[in-house]
């Protein structure tokens, strides 16, 4: 798919409108249930299926919306969903990256413990969290995410809080599980959550929007661990423990306000209108989708969860070759995101002078993960951004092992920074883009993610308080997984142009015609009318 769709076709402009259909043509409640999401409430399980039947009904096309306003309707989605999206994950992102503001305040020494503790500290959070990231999402497709979200982010700012009152090295191992535990479900439910509002081109700006709130969160932590430090004494407890408490009561606070502020799913909206709703759902059942003379071949995706969809996904090889590339972008954020403080403290500055230092290079990185998202949802493209982004990573990394000078060390970590930031949505978007249907996808994104975050138990140790003050040793690790990731993405893309023009053959054969809809629907991406996102 080299352009950006035109959602909007004209023709068939006498094709009937959505509400041409009666409600006796609908699914009744009981038969809807197993159309969709089980919530408890009959009335809103059938209104699901109501607006998915009208969605999918006989000689409903792109022209039956032509008089709605799209963009417009893209704003009222945006207006209403990414701002708290993007303050959940502020607050994620602020809650498991905290420790390395905390360290360079006293941690390591108040609670006596060895720079290897301190990294195994950092390490069991990601067995936890990638362990319950899966089930988390499947979770999320059973509950309600106005529900589930909130409930998980409850459970970790009551972690986080009691963090701070922990009195040795295993008390903060503990916590730091049950930290992983609890934070599993947040992002790869959030980047789940938006393929479900918006379709494969629109959806990397928006987990740019809400994933700028992790660089966000690295120059807001500096800030405000830098005014919390002040509070050493208050209450006879340190300043770092003051870090884990306050933040973990904002985390509380926000998560009690998001049970009533976020919205579920497009057929429940209350801000869109019925026709809006189904064309929302309309354009998410029909992305992806190459049709044939005389718009044959048009499947609507199966989004019924059944258990062959979630064993697709662990079958899928696309899946498991984007995990390197994953790799290769996960190890350096989480190597930035826990050791930027101490990188830039041990190239002579004090400890209030480093956490301010890092304000900058997140502020410049979540400007530029909007705007590369920006470019590559315009020209309809995912793999040469994130290829570009892993090349200055690859430069910034060789900039802090090849020199000695703090200047020069410190203008890498920034050029690091400021490429790994807009390439990890887009790698997330990419995968996203080409798994059909939306269990398989749940569960591909929750694969990809989890998996993918055991580069961060890695990248955990991969600096050592022995290799201060250089650490060319993490930069170098850092630099071999980048490399990695780039190899993984040529094989990906490669293997998905083949595939797409095999697919274009096929189709001018006339393949398609020897399929049924549920037949061809079931295949989901593996569909010869399914064509992969470059």
């Amino acid at each position: 798919m080299d352009e950006k769709p035109n959602v909007l076709r004209t023709e068939d402009t006498d094709s009937p409108s959505p509400h041409d259909y009666s409600q006796s043509d609908l699914p009744s409640a009981q038969t809807s249930r197993r159309h969709g999401f089980s919530f408890g409430h009959s009335n809103k399980t059938v209104e699901i299926a109501r607006i998915r039947a009208l969605a999918t009904a006989p000689g409903v096309n792109a022209a039956s919306f032509a008089h709605l306003d799209e963009k417009k309707i893209l704003r009222k989605m945006d207006l209403r969903l990414i701002p708290m999206l993007a303050l959940l994950y502020l607050l994620s992102f602020l809650d498991r990256g905290n420790v390395g503001n905390a360290k360079i305040e006293g941690l390591v020494e108040d609670l006596h413990m060895t720079g290897p503790q301190y990294n195994w500290c950092l390490t069991v959070f990601f067995f936890t969290y990638a362990a319950f990231e899966v089930p988390s999402n499947l979770l999320l497709k059973k509950w309600r995410p106005s529900v589930w979200l909130p409930t998980i982010m409850v459970a970790w700012g009551v972690v986080m809080t009691l963090m701070g009152i922990v009195r040795n090295y295993h008390g903060l191992l503990i916590a730091r599980l049950f930290l992983g535990v609890t934070e599993a479900g947040l992002f790869p439910g959030v980047a789940y959550y938006i393929t479900m509002w918006y379709c494969r081109h629109e959806a990397q700006l928006r987990q740019a929007l809400f994933f700028s709130a992790a660089s966000i969160a690295g120059a807001f932590s500096g800030l405000l661990a830098y005014g919390i430090a002040h509070m050493d004494g208050v209450g006879s407890l340190e300043g770092w423990r003051w870090i884990f408490i306050l933040e973990g009561i904002l985390t509380v606070v926000v998560a009690i306000i998001s049970y009533f502020v976020l919205f579920d799913f497009p057929e429940t909206a209350g801000f869109l209108t019925e026709e809006e709703k189904v064309f929302v759902v309309y354009r998410l059942k029909y992305q992806g989708q190459e049709e044939g003379a005389n718009g044959e071949g048009r499947v609507a995706q199966d989004d019924t969860f059944k258990w062959k969809h979630v064993k697709a996904a662990f079958l899928d090889w696309q899946i498991w070759l984007n995990v390197w590339v994953y790799w290769g972008i996960v190890a350096p954020l989480y190597g930035i995101s826990l050791f930027l403080p101490t990188i830039i403290k041990e190239l002579g500055y004090t400890s209030s002078t480093a956490q301010l230092l890092t304000v900058p290079i997140y502020v410049t990185a979540a400007v530029l993960a909007v705007a590369v998202a920006y470019a590559s949802d315009r020209y309809g493209k995912r793999s040469p951004f994130i290829l570009v982004c892993l090349f200055f990573m690859a430069v910034g990394f060789i900039m802090c092992i090849a020199s000695s000078k703090p200047g020069a060390i410190y203008a890498g970590v920034f050029i690091v920074a400021c490429a790994l930031y807009p390439a990890f949505p887009g790698n997330i978007t990419w995968l996203s883009n080409n798994l059909a249907g939306s269990t398989k996808r749940a569960t591909g994104q929750a694969i990809q993610i989890a998996m993918g975050n055991l580069a961060g138990a890695m990248a955990s140790n991969f600096y050592r308080a022995q290799d201060a003050p250089h650490y060319r040793l993490g930069h170098s690790l850092e630099l071999g997984f980048i490399v990695v990731g780039i190899f993984a993405l040529v094989i990906i893309a490669m293997n998905y142009r083949r595939i797409n023009k095999r697919r274009d053959r096929q189709m001018a054969e006339g393949a398609h015609a020897g399929y049924t809809p549920e037949e061809m629907s079931a295949l989901g991406d593996r569909a010869v009318t399914f064509r992969y996102f470059l």
